[in-house]
């Protein structure tokens, strides 16, 4: 049973709540514990290791001294290392003195640990993150597996109108008199499209039980919806997976390619849609938003979209996935995103596309809650996705950053001494100033923008 997709009984505002907080609260705890067990290794003493800020519901002193702790606020986390100087006053102060006169307790602080001791505990923060979306992506690539070439009926979709005498197993050699490609022939597949004749069923040419036959189908790629992008025009509606969309302003459709022509041709202009939902026919009115997508070559295309990813008539048969494949396909997945995070904001940046394409916390939170109403699988995806994004993040040089504190230690290491106290108080308000008043225009973006 899938839990996840039992929670829309709590209500829309309570899940989106909920998801957030869990997503936040599992990145943090991976960041947070890069941070601790490599300081750990290079021997610096972690005095804390906290999810959430505030007061403290649970925490336990391990026996190494470090005190675990769940607090009452659970947007972020810590650890505070021995001799933190960010947390040092009062009492802690008056120790850190008592400390500085033995150099093997010394040693064991943040401050008084070797230069790549340091180093290496504040970069395995964003290190661990990368490192969990590879894991979780080549997880999920084994339990997807990777479709069967050649391409094979592994469940017949149950679709409006139209004859259906697929079966699973059929492997299709041709469709319409088109030959089918590899489904991983990425390049063959827009010629293979096009050839097909927009004709609401179509004959395919199989290979069943040791021998070829034609049989009667569905058009391959019909405008059934696989996923819904979170906040776009389709979610805003409620449209969901698994719906079909039959026909535009009362005009029958069944090839997908003719709601993406609807949509792009629009201009923007209210769509009236009649959706097939499990047996049901409802109606909905649309109206298209702006989008800027990233391009395979490189920058960005902004297009009329209505945020829906399109699926075939058929499940395809799938096959074990091996360990070493699945994570080059994590591995390649984790880099496209960071790829295309830096492109987004490149081109916000130079003007390119709209500064709107940057989210905040609301935006964060909703995104949340509508991939976790599309089941564990959506859910989890995007907690790999944005925990690329943490990492990315965590690594620009701004003060207050994981990144800051290494481009200070990058000086320490050209210089041979840190940066004045002076100097590291002013760089980190001024850091903390920016990352506030990146925070504030994000959440900004998240009210205002369409």
């Amino acid at each position: 049973m899938d839990i996840i997709g039992l929670l829309p009984q709590f209500g829309g505002f309570a899940l989106t709540i909920l998801a957030f907080v869990v997503a936040l609260s599992v990145i943090v705890a991976v960041h947070e514990y890069g941070h601790y067990i490599v300081g750990r290794w290079s021997g610096i003493h972690a005095d804390v290791f906290s999810l959430g800020f505030g007061p403290i519901l649970y925490s336990r002193v391990d026996k190494r001294g470090t005190r675990w702790q769940i607090a009452a606020l659970p947007f972020g986390g810590f650890v505070k290392f021995a001799g933190d100087a960010n947390a040092a006053s009062g009492k802690d102060a008056e120790a850190m003195e008592e400390v500085a006169q033995d150099p093997a307790a010394l040693r064991r602080t943040m401050h008084g640990a070797p230069l790549w001791a340091r180093t290496l505990t504040v970069a395995a923060g964003p290190a661990f993150n990368f490192i969990m979306s590879i894991l979780v992506f080549a997880g999920m690539f084994m339990v997807q597996g990777q479709p069967r070439d050649p391409l094979t009926v592994g469940e017949v979709l149950t679709l409006p109108g139209g004859a259906q005498e697929l079966q699973p197993g059929d492997e299709i050699v041709a469709v319409a008199g088109v030959p089918a490609p590899a489904f991983d022939d990425v390049e063959a597949w827009d010629p293979f499209r096009d050839a097909m004749p927009e004709r609401r069923t179509l004959d395919y040419t199989v290979r069943r039980d040791g021998g070829e036959t034609i049989v009667a189908g569905p058009f391959l790629l019909p405008p059934y919806i696989q996923r819904v992008a979170p906040r776009s025009a389709a979610d805003d509606i409620d449209l969901r997976p698994g719906d079909v969309i039959t026909a535009i302003d009362g005009e029958p459709i069944f090839a997908f390619d003719q709601l993406k022509r609807s949509v792009e041709g629009s201009n923007g202009r209210v769509l009236l849609l009649d959706v097939w939902r499990e047996g049901q026919t409802l109606q909905f009115a649309l109206a298209p938003k702006r989008v800027d997508e990233p391009q395979p070559e490189g920058g960005f295309s902004t297009e009329w979209r209505i945020g829906i990813v399109g699926g075939m008539a058929i499940e395809p048969a799938t096959e074990a996935t091996g360990i070493g494949a699945a994570l080059g396909g994590g591995v390649s997945q984790t880099w496209s995103v960071i790829e295309s995070s830096l492109s987004g904001i490149y081109h916000m940046i130079t003007g390119a596309i709209s500064t709107c394409n940057m989210s905040g916390v609301i935006g964060i939170a909703e995104t949340s809650g509508s991939l976790a109403s599309q089941g564990a699988e959506s859910f989890i995806w995007f907690i790999a996705v944005l925990s690329v994004a943490v990492g990315l993040l965590n690594l620009f040089p701004i003060p207050a950053l994981d990144g800051g504190h290494l481009v200070f230690y990058a000086y320490e290491a050209v210089s041979g001494r840190p940066p004045s106290d002076r100097a590291l108080q002013v760089l980190m308000a001024t850091g903390i100033a920016l990352i506030l008043t990146l925070m504030l225009f994000a959440i900004g973006n998240d009210i205002f923008c369409p």
